[in-house]
């Protein structure tokens, strides 16, 4: 076997230039493959980090089917022992409590739908960005308990901004009686997503329980982890626990299922560019092998004279396609770790853009793993051999006269 090995990689720099060429072609299929994989996790994990950091947080709790119905009586059990015990979890760095209840907003120019968002501005700010995106205004500066934040879109709607007064509608729990108060508009916030721009509006909480006639109670606890990971694991006890007194814990996963969708997209998208990495090695391989096959069909006619059996031809071609997928993968791995190393300092600007309902807001880091570059090597390794195969058949039927005759 040494000996076919040694004579695999003298042979495939007998012609140099279509080596190289074969080589730089697979290398930079690879390569592509590569830097993609480690752009898409990055992709991801911006995602990720915009749809959780935005407003919705990497949990959630909630109470009954809340989820479900947005009734505003249905409110976390047992709120003092759940918030006793997030504020003791290991797992948990923040959280910050909610109302949620739908209700008319209107101004002395026109009246819009909206949800109404009871938040406790000193811990939402650990939760979400609202206060990062503001354009106008201030996010519940000092202690007016009408202030009001609202988006973009939805102030374009009303014709108001930052000081102008506003008359919120709501329907108080168990008696449905509307319940009406007037605020002020203290800041416009953009998130770039059109649902927020154009239909929330944030109140400090207590007031919003007030209008609500639900008291102390609240509709929905966000979570922020230590580790965004934990989050994307179903079974540990986390969920079971705080799922506890008629209460739903979920993770964001199952609140953006959406981004199931794009996860799956991502790995359909490796493949296809799998399947055009094969595409390259099939027919490079395939044109390198054969040219070099009818190249040498005297040297192969002699080594079948002098006693090589037919596997040991088929050996040879095989193994010379292996050395070929060597030089590729080693010009490949460099190419695509620089490439990686290069964005992953400078990062990628799709800031601005909505995909799958999130807007990045961040540059986009490609993410370097380590097994794309053990899993995508072998599997160039293994694809290359495999598909040296049928020249190397192709060489073993070879009949000693037959090549003489076609050399000469």
């Amino acid at each position: 076997m040494w000996f076919y090995i040694k004579l695999a990689w003298r042979n495939i720099f007998r012609n140099k230039r279509r080596t190289i060429i074969t080589s730089i072609a697979i290398g930079i299929g690879l390569a592509s493959l590569i830097f993609t994989a480690a752009l898409m996790e990055g992709m991801i994990n911006n995602m990720i980090q915009s749809a959780t950091s935005s407003f919705l947080g990497q949990a959630q709790v909630h109470g009954g089917d809340f989820r479900e119905t947005q009734d505003v009586e249905k409110t976390v059990n047992n709120l003092g022992q759940v918030t006793a015990e997030l504020k003791q979890d290991p797992l948990v760095t923040n959280y910050t409590l909610r109302t949620l209840s739908m209700g008319m907003i209107a101004s002395p120019a026109n009246l819009n739908a909206a949800l109404l968002v009871g938040v406790e501005p000193g811990n939402e700010r650990f939760l979400s960005k609202i206060a990062d995106t503001l354009q106008k205004g201030s996010f519940f500066d000092g202690a007016n308990p009408r202030d009001m934040v609202i988006g973009s879109k939805l102030a374009e709607d009303l014709e108001v901004s930052p000081g102008d007064r506003v008359v919120a509608t709501v329907s108080q729990a168990k008696t449905g009686d509307l319940a009406q108060e007037m605020f002020r508009i203290s800041g416009i916030y953009q998130f770039g997503i059109k649902e927020m721009d154009s239909g929330m509006a944030f109140i400090r909480l207590k007031k919003a329980q007030q209008m609500l006639g639900i008291g102390d109670r609240v509709h929905q606890i966000a979570i922020k982890f230590k580790d965004l990971k934990t989050a994307d694991m179903p079974g540990i006890s986390f969920w079971k626990k705080y799922s506890r007194f008629d209460n739903e814990a979920v993770p964001w996963t199952i609140l953006l299922p959406q981004m199931k969708a794009v996860l799956g997209m991502v790995d359909i998208s490796l493949l296809i560019m799998a399947v055009i990495l094969g595409c390259v090695v099939v027919f490079g391989i395939i044109n390198s092998l054969f040219m070099s096959l009818y190249e040498r069909m005297f040297e192969f006619a002699i080594m079948r004279a002098v006693g090589t059996r037919p596997a040991g031809l088929r050996k040879l071609i095989v193994l010379e396609a292996g050395a070929l997928a060597v030089i590729s993968i080693i010009l490949g791995s460099a190419l695509g770790m620089i490439l990686t190393l290069i964005f992953a300092h400078s990062g990628i600007d799709y800031r601005g853009i909505e995909f799958a309902g999130t807007t990045f807001h961040e540059l986009i880091y490609p993410v370097m793993n380590k097994w794309h570059y053990v899993v995508f090597p072998v599997g160039v390794l293994f694809f290359t051999m495999l598909v040296a195969i049928y020249p190397a058949w192709v060489a073993g039927r070879l009949r000693i006269a037959t090549a003489l005759r076609k050399s000469l």
